[in-house]
């Protein structure tokens, strides 16, 4: 242990502490901008600057470790002079238009800049211009970006794909695709933790709330909006709702009342999804052995990394389609007629909470119900709460109503869903039924919880042993694909989910600079799963009448024309440069 003083408080620290971590922890605040722990420790933005006695400058608290003895003022004068010049330094290559700023009000460079009383730039202005495809689901602003290198530090050390750069030199520095690229052209998976990182608002998902309004003011659309599982655990968070008042319920009077037709949950199509993707795994434990286990489907962003890493792999994964496509292709399938809707007057709307999905929905194989595209807009987290806000709508005066009927009931395994292991439990709780004709206990299969990015277990399923693993993040999906390209690990059945935590993670949930909100809104999940009156997939009567009423059986032909998909048939840019190759 270290002893040292800080701010006229001695304290105690572990060695190599840095000086912001041991301010921290001893509850003393140093404002910090690029810093992310383990992450991000390059003192790029000099605003955790520090004054030491004896030494001649100012230091960057976020670099720079205790030692025996040390003396530290975190506001001294000469602090916050050098601290307020580095901001409006910030400020004069930023475009502060705040106002018309997806995070305004939820930005770390704003609350800087109101805490230190900047008022006024000294500096000349020059703001990049801003320069992107509309097209991509990712947005980047180059005018607001700080370089503050944040970006490419998750990309890297997370998710290990490396799209980010620096480019440029001295005042022409900035942060832009790698290699020259561009965005659409890249390897990117769209999972968007870049953006949740982000700590102003130089990325931010594409804004498609206009189509939404567009939709609800068209007298011959049917607007119908299904909710992810991962949406309810953190909706609230921004809104100031607690965990308990933020019911999905709410979200369901809030869309109605901005004039949406119908509300669904996707928990059904979940529910759906397991009855598809567990079969798919039993008929694959029957041909016997395989190289390489089967990989679910879920993630879009999983499997735009599969595809332009490794495409040779493609094959293993599940055909079923991800639960939000099973949903728009049998809502324009099936229950538009149900409900008395012609399927071309059907305007689809997903709210997810995903970047990638928006990327997804629109690919040549996702239009199976022979109405456009079966899921027609997608929705972020975020974007739902500006919905909310945009129509003044008070969530805490809100009622909670029932999804709509007939695909409006879910079970438990269908809410863990949007948490990293849940789709592998899920899927096991049901295929044990499927061999056994019966249920297990629903906790049987709970060793695949937990947030450890790496993660596996045995099972016993037709009295054979089941091996699975669990991953989330692609840097760890990396690691787990390569160990099965050596042949040092072994399994039958992998579940990847791109966002660390799972979707309850994903790159368009709410956000709060340096805080990780995944393993807690997981938890929420499990605990709705715990208090669910169902929790077993296939015994979700609603999805036991779509295929007593329509799809005959799991895997059938009508249920492959709809619910699943042929991964070959669209390509990620690297495919497409290797086959002009």
């Amino acid at each position: 242990m270290v002893n040292l003083t800080i701010d006229g408080k001695q304290i105690q620290a572990k060695e190599n502490t840095t000086i912001l971590q041991a301010a921290r922890d001893a509850g003393i605040h140093i404002p910090s901008l690029c810093y992310l722990k383990d992450i991000n420790e390059i003192g790029a933005c000099r605003v955790c600057v520090v004054e030491v006695e004896g030494v001649d400058r100012t230091v960057s608290s976020c670099n720079n470790v205790v030692s025996e003895g040390m003396v530290v003022h975190t506001n001294s004068p000469k602090v916050r002079e050098v601290r307020k010049t580095n901001v409006e330094l910030i400020l004069s290559q930023h475009d502060s238009k705040c106002a018309m700023c997806l995070r305004s009000g939820n930005c770390t460079l704003q609350d800087l800049a109101n805490d230190l009383g900047i008022r006024k730039i000294p500096f000349e202005m020059k703001v990049p211009p801003y320069q992107w495809s509309p097209r991509s689901p990712l947005i980047r602003d180059a005018s607001k970006c700080i370089k503050c290198m944040r970006c490419i530090q998750i990309c890297d050390k997370v998710q290990d794909l490396h799209i980010w750069d620096v480019e440029g030199t001295g005042a022409r520095t900035t942060v832009d695709v790698a290699y020259n690229n561009r965005i659409m052209d890249s390897d990117c998976s769209f999972c968007g933790q870049c953006v949740t990182h982000c700590p102003v608002g130089a990325l931010s998902e594409r804004d498609d709330t206009d189509k939404f309004y567009a939709a609800l003011a068209d007298s011959k659309k049917k607007v119908i909006v299904q909710i992810a599982p991962a949406v309810r655990a953190a909706w609230g968070e921004e809104l100031g709702l607690s965990e308990k008042d933020a019911a999905a319920g709410k979200i369901v009077t809030a869309l109605k009342q901005m004039g949406a037709d119908y509300v669904f949950d996707t928990d059904f199509a979940a529910d759906l999804t397991i009855m598809e993707e567990g079969s798919e795994l039993l008929h694959r434990l029957a041909e016997g052995e395989h190289k390489y286990p089967m990989f679910t489907s879920c993630c879009p962003a999983w499997i735009r990394f599969l595809k332009s890493q490794y495409p040779d792999m493609t094959d293993c994964l599940s055909t079923a389609k991800s639960p939000q496509q099973m949903f728009g292709a049998v809502i324009k399938g099936y229950y538009a007629e149900k409900l008395g809707i012609p399927k071309e007057e059907v305007f689809s709307v997903s709210i997810m909470p995903c970047i990638s999905k928006k990327s997804e929905h629109i690919l040549p194989t996702m239009a199976d119900a022979g109405a456009g595209q079966d899921v027609d807009l997608v929705l972020t987290t975020r974007e739902l709460v500006r919905l909310i806000r945009a129509d003044h709508i008070n969530p805490a005066d809100l009622e909670i109503s029932p999804f709509d009927s007939p695909i409006g009931e879910a079970t438990g395994a269908g809410v863990i869903f949007g948490v990293t292991g849940g789709v592998m439990e899920a899927a096991l709780r049901s295929a044990y039924f499927l061999v056994n004709g019966e249920n297990a206990a629903p906790d049987a299969f709970k060793d695949v919880r937990g947030q450890d990015g790496w993660r596996e277990a045995t099972f016993t399923l037709a009295g054979k042993d089941l091996k699975v693993a669990v991953a989330s993040g692609l840097g760890n999906a990396r690691k787990l694909v390569k160990a099965l390209r050596r042949g040092t690990v072994k399994y039958d059945f992998v579940e990847i989910m791109a966002c660390p935590g799972g979707c309850a993670g994903g790159g368009g949930q709410p956000m709060k600079d340096g805080l990780e909100q995944a393993e807690r809104r997981g938890n929420h999940l499990y605990f709705l799963d715990d208090i669910s009156e169902l929790r077993f997939s296939h015994d979700n009567p609603a999805v036991q009448a779509l295929y007593k009423d329509f799809l005959g059986e799991p895997l059938s032909e009508k249920a492959h024309h709809l619910l699943h998909t042929d991964h070959h048939g669209w390509k990620m840019p690297r495919e497409e440069r290797m086959d002009e190759k």
